[in-house]
Formats: C-alpha cells, sequence, structure tokens
C-alpha cells in the first residue's frame, strides 16, 4: 500500500451541489435562492444575528434586574492570611502588588480578616473590614485608612 493509492471509504464524500445547471438538476434557474429580494442579488450577505426582519431574539426576551455598572466600586480584596505570609513591617499597596496579591496598586484595597496575624504589622489600605482591624490591633500592629 502506497500514499498515492489511498482513497475515502464508500460514503465518507459526496459530490458538490452545482446550482444553477438546468431545470433537471433540481437547483437550475434561481439556484436555491429564491425570487427577488436582497438575498438573491450577488454581493448580499447577512449579519449572523440578522433574522429577517423578524423580531430579534435579543428584543423578543424579558429584560430583568438592575445594573449599577455606573456608579460601583471596584475594591481589590486581600485576606489576612496572604498578609501574615509576606516578610514585611508595613504593607502597602505597592507591596501587595510586587508580591502578587492584587492586580493594580492603584486601584482601592479592602483587608479581610480571613486567617490570622501574629506580628505587629502596619498595614495601609483604603478599607477594613470591623474582624481585620480588630486582629490587627490585637497583635500589636497599626491600621491606616486611606
Amino acid at each position: 500500500m502506497k500514499l498515492g493509492n489511498l482513497n475515502p471509504s464508500m460514503g465518507a464524500t459526496k459530490s458538490t451541489k452545482r446550482k444553477g445547471r438546468g431545470p433537471g438538476s433540481g437547483h437550475g434557474k434561481t439556484a436555491g435562492r429564491g425570487h427577488k429580494g436582497s438575498g438573491q442579488r450577488s454581493g448580499h450577505k447577512s449579519r449572523p444575528w440578522f433574522e429577517g426582519g423578524q423580531m430579534p431574539l435579543s428584543r423578543r426576551l424579558p429584560k430583568r434586574g438592575f445594573s449599577n455598572h455606573l456608579f460601583k466600586k471596584e475594591v481589590q480584596i486581600v485576606n489576612l492570611r496572604d498578609i501574615e505570609n509576606l516578610n514585611v513591617d508595613s504593607v502597602t499597596a505597592e507591596i501587595l502588588f510586587k508580591n502578587g496579591l492584587v492586580r493594580s496598586a492603584f486601584k482601592p484595597i479592602k483587608v479581610l480578616s480571613n486567617g490570622n496575624i501574629s506580628k505587629p504589622l502596619t498595614i495601609t489600605a483604603n478599607a477594613f473590614s470591623k474582624g481585620a482591624k480588630e486582629k490587627v490591633e490585637k497583635a500589636g500592629g497599626m491600621v491606616t485608612v486611606l
């Protein structure tokens, strides 16, 4: 057996539909495009979401809920257990960013009380949860709200 002798198995391939080749072919005259209208003309392209003048799906579906995207505040969250693993005395946005705990040093950061803290640290952030503030101060640290 050689590569040049290989053929697809029976029924695996079909011959192409020959449009516009006379009435006997079943696809003569209008070649499956119908009569008149933009879809019958050459160069016609329909947008993938176009439904032929029918009310589009996006407009048929009910609109629900409320989106507060104009006024929402994006806050980056850091847990105390992640801060505990850092080997520093004071924690700022730049240090959190360098250690990969936040995506941006310029967006607001909130510290949450998930985990424990054993050493006194000075933490600077935009917001603190009540529990996080208590845990840091209990360990002898200091909290600075920007």
